[in-house]
């Protein structure tokens, strides 16, 4: 199976002096995801976590909304010529009823560990799959010196991006700050992806009354997946895109960026987030 991370020579310059040394780095590794025994979607990822991605990534697609409409995953034996298992194609079997919504099986999309599903969604497509609409959520208040706690308590809880300096990390915490799962992976959306999926395999669906903070940028993907998870609240450490705040404002979703120290915008949702009545007014 994968491995998390991997060694590789590297040669090091500092202060002019050169030396060879082995360094750690992520690894990155194809994993094809099938549906019901056909091929589906392929996304590079960091190996781990593998059955979480892929019902995280079906959540995401609308497929999946409950722990009983999965019936298994399983990883595929003879994925190469020689028949043997590489651990990078896994197959979920829906629940016997389970309505699979309208896309062709066969589109075989790649989703790279930076784009997502880059181009596939739109805006009316997500508003009207969304099982939970955010707007129908029971309301969740939360304060600007809880969300700036918040990037220190991720870091501080990513074990593989200290030997490596290269993933990417997602985290749910309580509207109370209290950390419940983080998950890293070389790609923004798979780290979500796997999040989502392991909250989907506890039955935790949605998850209405917590809070979603990334360590990037906030694109449109990582948008989708909040909505599609009945999230109320996505913070990122860097900047949204114009499509996910436009996402978030037609959803009802709170969009943070740039939640460094703190600072941070609200870019939309700002009914959810605690200020001061001075601030508001001015």
């Amino acid at each position: 199976m994968g491995r998390v991370t991997e060694r590789r020579k590297v040669i090091r310059i500092r202060d002019g002096a050169v030396s060879a040394r082995p360094d750690t780095l992520v690894a990155e590794e194809p994993l094809e995801i099938r549906l019901n025994g056909k091929p589906l979607a392929i996304t590079m990822r960091t190996p781990g976590d593998d059955f979480a991605l892929a019902a995280g990534f079906l959540v995401s697609e609308g497929v999946l909304a409950a722990a009983g409409d999965l019936q298994n995953i399983v990883y595929c034996a003879g994925a190469t010529v020689d028949g043997s298992n590489t651990y990078n194609v896994v197959d979920v079997r829906t629940t016997p009823g389970v309505k699979l919504p309208d896309f062709t099986l066969e589109r075989n999309v790649y989703t790279s560990s930076s784009c997502g599903l880059c181009g596939k969604a739109s805006l009316d497509a997500v508003r009207t799959t969304a099982r939970w609409p955010i707007a129908d959520t029971p309301p969740v208040r939360v304060g600007p010196e809880l969300l700036a706690s918040l990037p220190d308590r991720l870091r501080a809880a990513q074990r593989v991006f200290d030997r490596t300096g290269g993933l990417h990390a997602a985290a749910l915490f309580t509207e109370d700050g209290e950390l419940l799962d983080i998950r890293e992976d070389v790609g923004r959306h798979n780290a979500v992806d796997k999040l989502v999926g392991r909250a989907l395999q506890n039955g935790d669906l949605p998850l209405s009354r917590t809070i979603l903070l990334v360590s990037g940028r906030a694109s449109f993907e990582l948008a989708q997946k909040a909505v599609m998870a009945g999230l109320p609240v996505l913070a990122a450490v860097s900047a949204p895109s114009s499509l996910a705040v436009d996402l978030a404002a037609e959803t009802g979703l709170t969009l943070v960026g740039f939640l460094r120290g703190s600072n941070m915008n609200v870019y939309a949702g700002e009914d959810r987030i605690a200020l001061r009545a001075a601030a508001a007014q001015g």
